[in-house]
């Protein structure tokens, strides 16, 4: 079985995983190996370009707030950022209505609350002040947390939903997009670790780690058969779902990673389906004396696919359909056509059965990220009681076994921010103590 030796080994190469590559190769001298089981970079980043040569982001698409992570390294690839406009409308009593009033409206009002002393689900914590919110708020609440988060209301804790949502990365903060999508960043994490120290290797994957303090032996699968990889130490950056043992693509650990089990119970991948629709002409903006001409997003919590977004402040015949969370469960397992029915079945319910939607339709792509093997899920919450689980989740074994990703950053989890930072503040830990 052929084998190779580095200093430090990366276990995939998403946003964590290429951002802690690229820190380790300027701040040690050491070699370092990029091991991603896919035939692309990105992780849950996904992005594909139309027949047209647009941008379609099939993952990661927005930034929630000013990540500081995230802003400057795209300010160091040279890449801009645009303002994505938050003009909501939501369906109420069976047509659409603005919703920012009622945003404002539930921002005031879980604000007057206090967080639990004890935690509890948050769905709990919604049936507890349903009074003071109103049916209303909480109903907006509702929707937020399984479509925002991807979480399930009867797992998710209350007092991480509302740290969250008091913080920097809050569904009602500033938004921005990165012009040319996340791809352009991950290509350029990618272009700087092309130097005779560090290598990427794609369609490697991982199905071992044996380790001791100091050694790490990692036995990968590869298009011409098994192979074998030594190194002092290992930055895993799989998504929580693989390392919970969730996925056909889990890893097997020997020794097993016990250090690990409260934390990894401690949180859950929230499952989301993604349908870009790219029709003929942007039919919404001449509807209803066109009054959805500046909308940016459409909430419609009895649907299929309960958000929808365009591409403010971009102009174009596309829309974004989202199902997170139960939403998403509701569909896991279906065919192309049978979601496409369901995501025209819900805009039908949005603008009205005279739109001819499927006349109009030019082309669709979509992406599963629960059925995706080495995802299993799209981003990870808290469930009750862990407060702590990031942290948790993120701190070294023998300075032989770290860990990265969104679900081991407390300040921006389930983003790629979190994702970002949490790839750069492992490779510096590292840095420190190899200087």
């Amino acid at each position: 079985m052929p084998s190779e030796s580095f200093d430090t080994i990366v276990i995939g190469a998403g946003a964590a995983g290429l951002a802690a590559a690229a820190t380790l190769t300027q701040k040690i001298p050491g070699t370092v190996c990029v091991l991603e089981a896919r035939d692309r970079i990105g992780g849950r980043v996904l992005t594909v370009q139309d027949h047209d040569g647009g941008v379609l982001e099939l993952g990661a698409e927005f930034i929630h707030g000013e990540s500081p992570a995230t802003l400057s390294q795209l300010r160091m690839a040279g890449r801009e950022i645009m303002d994505a406009p938050q003009i909501r409308w939501m369906m109420r009593n069976g047509k659409l209505e603005p919703a920012d009033a009622v945003f404002e409206r539930m921002r005031q009002r879980l604000g007057r609350l206090r967080p639990p002393q004890r935690d509890v689900t948050f769905g709990e914590f919604l049936r507890r002040h349903r009074r003071a919110l109103g049916a209303t708020v909480s109903n907006l609440a509702q929707q937020l947390v399984t479509g925002f988060d991807a979480a399930d209301l009867d797992h998710v804790s209350a007092r991480d939903i509302l740290k969250e949502w008091s913080g920097s990365s809050a569904a009602d903060a500033p938004t921005f997009r990165p012009v040319g999508g996340y791809g352009a960043l991950m290509h350029h994490f990618a272009a700087g670790l092309r130097t005779p120290r560090c290598e990427l290797r794609l369609r490697h994957v991982v199905s071992a780690v044996r380790w001791r303090r100091g050694r790490v032996d990692i036995t990968v699968a590869t298009d011409t058969g098994p192979a074998q990889f030594q190194a002092r130490r290992v930055i895993v950056t799989v998504p929580l779902s693989v390392l919970q043992g969730l996925s056909s693509a889990a890893i097997r650990f020997e020794p097993a990673l016990s250090r690990k089990r409260g934390a990894l119970a401690s949180m859950a991948m929230g499952p989301v389906i993604k349908l870009l629709l790219q029709f003929r002409e942007p039919f919404w903006e001449s509807l209803h004396q066109r009054r959805f001409r500046q909308a940016a997003f459409f909430l419609a919590s009895d649907t299929a696919f309960p958000t929808w977004w365009t591409s403010l402040p971009i102009r174009n015949a596309r829309l974004v359909a989202w199902a997170a969370g139960p939403a998403a469960v509701r569909l896991q397992g279906q065919g192309a056509e049978a979601l496409l029915h369901a995501a025209l079945s819900s805009l039908r319910t949005l603008f009205g059965s005279q739109v001819p939607f499927r006349k109009l339709l030019q082309s669709f792509h979509w992406h599963d990220w629960e059925a995706d093997p080495f995802s299993a899920g799209a981003y990870s919450y808290v469930r009750v009681g862990g407060e702590n689980a990031h942290v948790q989740l993120a701190r070294p074994i023998l300075d032989t076994l770290y860990f990265a990703g969104e679900a081991c950053d407390a300040e921006e989890s389930a983003s790629v921010g979190g994702a970002l930072q949490s790839g750069i503040d492992v490779a510096e830990r590292i840095a420190s103590h190899t200087a």
